[in-house]
């Protein structure tokens, strides 16, 4: 039988929206999208990509913190981009910093629109735990 964990953040729109930030089934864990939020749930950094794109990777280093997971084991990677022509730069040199000579598979989306007033990148992931770390 699958073994199932959970993982949130503890931000209030977990229950107000009704999610889970990851959730671990058999070896993959399946990650929410990521967002520049911080410890109470606020969103930082409107129309800064760099900065938000930055945050986002702190929030998602906590989610491989919880299940024990490295950035290795990271396997795919969906990233929803507003204004996707101008961040393609901004998004290159993040994630070549994030995931050094690891390459995960990856789909980048240009959508018109986020959550937030001034949100401009999301980022969910897979991991694979059975990976070597």
């Amino acid at each position: 039988m699958a073994t199932i964990g959970v993982f949130n953040h503890n931000v209030p729109a977990e229950s107000s929206f009704g999610y889970s930030q990851a959730i671990k089934s058999g070896t993959l864990i399946h990650v929410s999208g990521q967002l520049s939020l911080d410890e109470a749930g606020d969103f930082l950094h409107p129309d800064d990509f760099a900065a938000q794109l930055a945050q986002v990777h702190r929030n998602f280093d906590k989610v491989l913190d919880h299940y024990g997971a490295t950035r290795n084991q990271i396997v795919s990677q969906t990233v929803y981009m507003v204004d996707l022509q101008r961040n393609a730069t901004a998004m290159s040199e993040g994630n070549l910093a994030y995931f050094g000579d690891h390459r995960p598979v990856s789909t980048v989306l240009g959508v018109t629109g986020l959550y937030f007033p001034g949100q401009v990148v999301e980022i969910s992931f897979i991991i694979d735990t059975e990976l070597p770390a």
